[in-house]
């Protein structure tokens, strides 16, 4: 394996292994907020960590016919999993707005929000300049994800900002709304990836 791929893999372990640890962080503190916003932010983190196991594997092996096979519906598995995350924070948001349900204010949430919204433009703009060099669509479409992800945090921030200052609590709900039409597009890119 040359320096180039080598990179890809190390950029792609750090990528997997900052979005476990901001998944759990993010269930863990919507939880106990009560913020769908949040809670939605992590089981994205979660479900965006499989997508990079997968291009971990892909990295790491010559791909044969039926590994290409065997990635296509682990890519529609994810795809799917998008589709299910994104119905769930959908319905959990318009419970909450019809029935007044408010989220606590969440430093934690805040400060998951800020280290994502500096840590991913980060990483999104090193692996696309590792996949120019490599010709890889899979290493550049996961730098886009890692965009995406910048995205959704400074919609989480912009939510849990407004309730944590403003006791606006139906912006986390209105936030995770928001959240819930990005998690659904990367479902339908997966897809498209997968096809």
């Amino acid at each position: 394996m040359d320096e180039l791929s080598k990179k890809a893999l190390r950029l792609e372990y750090l990528t997997v292994g900052y979005n476990i640890a901001e998944g759990a962080a993010s269930i863990i503190a919507g939880h106990m907020a009560g913020s769908v916003a949040l809670a939605g932010f992590g089981f994205d983190s979660a479900v965006e960590s499989v997508s990079g196991v997968i291009l971990i594997w892909r990295l790491r092996k010559d791909a044969s016919e039926q590994e290409e096979r065997l990635e296509k519906k682990a890519v529609r598995l994810v795809a799917m999993s998008f589709f299910v995350l994104g119905a769930y924070i959908i319905l959990e948001s318009v419970e909450k707005l019809y029935s007044g349900k408010r989220p606590q204010p969440t430093l934690p949430g805040i400060v998951i929000a800020v280290l994502s919204l500096m840590i991913m433009p980060m990483l999104a703009r090193a692996k696309s300049r590792v996949a120019l060099r490599l010709k890889s669509v899979s290493l550049a479409a996961d730098s886009t994800q890692s965009f995406i992800c910048a995205l959704l945090s400074m919609t989480l921030l912009f939510g849990l900002g407004l309730n944590y200052l403003f006791k606006a609590w139906w912006a986390d709900p209105v936030s995770a709304l928001i959240i819930a039409v990005f998690i659904i597009w990367e479902g339908v890119e997966a897809l498209r990836e997968g096809a």
